[in-house]
């Protein structure tokens, strides 16, 4: 194995300056990294809630939906963790998701109770409001990284 220990620290390196206008331009939107953890979690629920709130046979079509939903906005929540900077712009797509979680119930369910309305109602809000959180922040640091000049 190479001993690259010999190499000193970075500050003598001749693009330290543009490294770290870089590396903070890069973490400029991660602000919001507190959100990324919820939206995973939420993803989570929303796919196992059929089976937590047992409406697996009541409900089968909204059991697959719910399925999918939640799949969907845990991949985002995974996408916003991995690659912030390009998928903060979907941030609107989770607030789409959000609401239409909260209409599923009439519209993919059939005659669905209080339970699974209340279920999806909560899962929209939250998706809905985490989903803003998301897009304010990533609109602030849009802001921020256009009006810094870059050299």
């Amino acid at each position: 194995m190479a001993n690259v220990s010999h190499r000193g620290d970075m500050s003598t390196h001749p693009d330290v300056s543009e490294m770290r206008e870089r590396y903070d331009r890069m973490l400029g939107g991660r602000d919001v990294a507190l959100v990324d953890g919820p939206v995973f979690l939420l993803g989570l629920y929303c796919a196992a809630s059929p089976w937590i709130l047992h409406y697996t046979a009541s409900q089968p079509a909204l059991m697959t939906h719910n399925l999918i939903m939640g799949i969907a906005i845990g991949l985002l929540a995974l996408g916003f963790t991995r690659a912030p900077e390009r998928m903060y712009g979907l941030s609107w797509a989770m607030c789409a998701l959000g609401v239409w979680m909260i209409i599923a119930p009439w519209i993919v369910g059939s005659a669905p109770d209080t339970g699974v309305i209340i279920n999806n109602v909560v899962i929209g809000a939250l998706a809905l409001l985490l989903g803003i959180v998301c897009a304010a922040t990533s609109a602030k640091a849009t802001k921020a990284t256009k009006s810094t000049p870059r050299p």
